[in-house]
């Protein structure tokens, strides 16, 4: 049994979060995951700009940030694997859906398992590691039927 939590720390009402659920629950049935527990939290530009300043020295929003707790730590929690939390801007998800001309549910949905693929340990730091881990997530995207 997965443990996935959803929170909403902005004024915004996210209409989308139900189906971005069933999204990351597809995508954990794709990567054949079990007893895995994360979080994903919604947040406005100003608490992710916040985030990005003092964990990666950008003082600037940004889309999704992840705090993977596998990269650092050996957690034994028998069966259960803690992955940690996923932080998404409802604001630059908002932006960037009306800039890339597609629906906030498609952009929430491709950072939730952008984020979700990170905590895995997938990453984009060179061309190869782009191309898997973007191929990976319109795989999934695709699958569960959110298209371009």
């Amino acid at each position: 049994m997965n443990s996935v939590g959803f929170f909403n720390e902005t004024t915004d009402e996210i209409k989308e979060t139900e189906e971005v659920k069933k999204v990351i629950h597809y995508a954990l049935e794709q990567e054949k995951l079990n007893y895995v527990v994360f979080n994903i939290i919604f947040v406005d530009d100003v608490f992710i700009t916040s985030l990005n300043q003092d964990y990666r020295g950008k003082n600037q929003p940004t889309d999704v940030i992840t705090f993977a707790l596998e990269d650092n730590l050996t957690i034994d929690l028998g069966k259960y694997r803690l992955l940690g939390d996923i932080y998404i801007s409802i604001d630059t998800a908002k932006r960037q859906a009306k800039e890339y001309q597609h629906s906030v549910l498609r952009e929430l949905s491709f950072l939730a398992v952008h984020g979700f693929l990170h905590l895995l340990g997938y990453d984009h730091m060179n061309a190869e590691e782009e191309k898997i881990m973007f191929e990976k997530q319109e795989w999934i995207l695709g699958g569960y039927g959110i298209k371009r």
